[in-house]
């Protein structure tokens, strides 16, 4: 599998990873934290913002590689410095570190598959945090709690039907698939604060 990722697109992923996983830390510990807090969550970060982001993306990029075209990740370098910034000063993170790159003419199923794997993807992580939250208690069901909610945010915010977002070209693809992603993204999300 890691052949199929060549070290550009590796390197991408590996600065956007912890670009993402920087932001989200400073948001954790913005009343100030002590290193071991730091550290923590900042691995915290590493586990769950990271995670979701990266198999998000891959998932993209497999989806479409399945359907015979090449796809890669490219970051954004503006935006990740956006976020990092944002979240340091304001408080928010607004996370836009790249997309991955279909090359080829897809078919509107192929493209409205390829968009919907990355949510879908986020869904599926769901689970496993899930597991953590109910059972792990302590650190452990935090770091649950943290990546159901940011799985669920990742995978809400993409299937919005606006923009370069993959939401409007499942919508566009087929409206059935749309709404029960949405449904389900949105399901997690408020499940997740409750």
């Amino acid at each position: 599998m890691l052949e199929k990722i060549p070290p550009r697109e590796r390197r991408d992923l590996l600065i956007a990873w912890i670009a993402i996983s920087v932001a989200f830390t400073l948001i954790f510990v913005r009343s100030g934290a002590d290193i071991i807090s730091l550290i923590f969550f900042f691995v915290m970060s590493l586990l769950t913002v990271g995670v979701a982001f990266v198999f998000h993306e891959l998932a993209h990029k497999f989806a479409a590689m399945h359907y015979g075209y090449w796809a890669e990740f490219q970051k954004d370098n503006q935006m990740l410095l956006v976020a990092v910034i944002m979240a340091a000063l304001a408080g928010i993170v607004f996370a836009a570190p790249g997309a991955t790159y279909v090359y080829g003419n897809a078919t509107r199923t192929e493209n409205g598959w390829i968009s919907a794997a990355g949510p879908i993807t986020n869904l599926v992580l769901c689970v496993p945090f899930v597991v953590l939250m109910l059972f792990g208690g302590g650190l452990i069901g935090l770091v649950g709690l943290v990546g159901l909610r940011v799985n669920a945010m990742i995978a809400t915010f993409n299937m919005l039907p606006i923009s370069v977002l993959d939401g409007r070209k499942v919508l566009a693809w087929n409206p059935a698939v749309f709404a029960l992603l949405m449904v389900a993204s949105v399901g997690a999300l408020i499940g997740s604060f409750l």
